[in-house]
């Protein structure tokens, strides 16, 4: 496994991130050998929210980590507050008061006394930012948490995390059929050194398994010749995850991808790859027109 520094910490991430939310249709047992699978195979970021299942994945989490805890990286989200009397959707909420009490909650469900990463779950510009900045420098002061850092794929809100405060990471959405970090948002967190982290390096199973359809500004005929075009490229159809995430990886402002693992057959299948593709295959694929954001801007 190989590893890149988060941020400006030098704190070594595997380049591999383990995104925890793809564990909830597991059983405990499995989802618990599954982490330890990983940890034994050098990922050692893991990443969770305080939403995902309810709950249930900090404590599984926490469960599953707690014998590895000095050799993890764990990451935690805080923003979104479940509906009163369990309605459906989510209520968001990045207030100081409401990031205050949720990592105590997130902490016990854990079963540690700090989080390396705690990320703040989405945000609009609308939101009271300066005051959300000061509940994560706080929770720092106390200990609490060790580094901050956003999940968003919002530019404007990005840029005012940037521009204010003192953020390791962005979480943003990033694959071969949702370029429009490429635009701007690499480079200017790159030119801060600022990590970012890469989730849907495989667009939700679109780049290799599951049957094409509508993606993010791209058509159904659209997904499916990149997929086509990816198994051309790559070799094989079975080689075209490691050509998915290689083409992340290959990106300097990139820290590691997230992959959501449900089995341990996709675990090792990731695992075994060599990330790699040709010069002449990288820049044909580079040399295709990338989307922008058309909202957010």
């Amino acid at each position: 496994m190989k590893y890149r520094n988060l941020g400006k910490t030098g704190i070594p991430i595997s380049e591999i991130g383990f995104g925890c939310m793809s564990l909830g249709k597991n059983s405990d047992t499995q989802s618990i050998r599954l982490v330890h699978q990983a940890i034994d195979a050098g990922i050692n970021y893991f990443d969770t929210a305080d939403i995902y299942d309810a709950g249930d994945n900090e404590k599984l989490i926490g469960k599953a980590i707690k014998e590895h805890r000095n050799k993890i990286v764990l990451a935690t989200k805080v923003g979104n507050k479940i509906k009163p009397g369990g309605g459906t959707g989510f209520d968001w909420d990045p207030s100081k008061k409401h990031i205050l009490k949720a990592i105590d909650e997130s902490l016990k469900r854990l079963q540690t006394d700090y989080i390396n990463l705690y990320q703040l779950h989405g945000g609009t510009i609308d939101d009271p930012i300066d005051e959300t900045i000061e509940a994560f420098e706080i929770l720092k002061q106390q200990g609490k948490i060790l580094h901050y850092g956003i999940s968003s794929i919002r530019p404007n809100v990005i840029r005012e995390y940037v521009k204010r405060s003192n953020i390791e990471s962005v979480m943003m959405q990033y694959s071969l059929l949702d370029r429009r970090p490429e635009e701007a948002m690499l480079s200017l967190l790159e030119e801060h050194k600022i990590s970012m982290m890469a989730r849907g390096a495989l667009a939700q199973g679109l780049l290799i398994d599951k049957p094409p359809k509508e993606y993010v500004q791209q058509s159904t005929a659209g997904v499916k010749n990149m997929k086509e075009l990816l198994i051309l490229l790559s070799g094989t159809k079975e080689k075209s995850a490691d050509a998915a995430i290689y083409f992340v990886l290959q990106n300097t402002a990139v820290t590691s991808a997230i992959i959501g693992f449900r089995a341990g057959e996709q675990l090792k299948e990731v695992l075994n790859s060599s990330f790699s593709l040709s010069k002449e295959a990288l820049q044909t694929l580079l040399k295709l027109p990338a989307k922008k954001y058309l909202e957010h801007r």
